[in-house]
């Protein structure tokens, strides 16, 4: 069984079995709070036998996406099992309905918006992304016909990790993928105040 977490968007949890079918899922659409959520929505749906974790890597603001991530790391590290870094967008592509080249599109605030351009699934099942994620400015032209998302079903993230493992394919590196800098900086040097 596997479980994931994504935080990209609301919070969402799942697990899945080895058929790929849902066996728990819980969520919240709160873009916000996830660290007030997260541990409920885990305890909701942690089963014994869980045996991999997905943790879904953005792209999607810094501070919600290191609250799923470390939450899924720290229960792969608690249950001694693997963790298995997946973009979430593809859970997104996984579940479209669309024939031909389509743009995975996500709120990146801030006026932007994060933009991923899928075609259909490759011969894994897995979403064949075509060009990499990237930041647009809302209302800017997109040449694919938009598929734009609120949330996303950490079922159909899993689903993409059981078929990244089955193949022995690594999707992500374990770094999220964070469209801008945080807004918060290390502060600069201290100034010399002559006495």
């Amino acid at each position: 069984m596997i479980l994931a977490v994504d935080t990209s968007l609301g919070t969402t949890v799942a697990v899945i079995d080895a058929d790929g079918r849902t066996v728990a899922e819980a969520s919240t659409p709160d873009p916000l709070g996830h660290a007030e959520v997260i541990g409920d929505l885990l305890a909701q749906v942690a089963r014994p036998g869980i045996t991999h974790v997905v943790a879904g890597m953005g792209p999607g603001p810094f501070t919600g996406l290191r609250i799923g991530i470390a939450a899924a790391r720290a229960f792969a590290l608690g249950r001694g099992i693997p963790l298995i870094p997946i973009p979430s967008h593809f859970a997104i592509a996984l579940e479209a309905d669309a024939a031909g080249p389509f743009a995975v599109v996500t709120d990146a605030r801030r006026r932007e918006i994060a933009v991923s351009v899928f075609d259909g699934l490759d011969a894994d099942g897995i979403p064949n992304m075509i060009r990499p994620t990237r930041l647009e400015k809302r209302g800017d032209e997109i040449d694919e016909p938009a598929l734009e998302a609120t949330e996303l079903s950490a079922a159909a993230l899993a689903r993409v990790g059981a078929r990244a493992l089955a193949t022995g394919r690594t999707l992500a590196d374990a770094e999220p993928l964070y469209l801008r800098s945080p807004d918060v900086v290390q502060p600069g040097a201290l100034k010399r105040v002559g006495s």
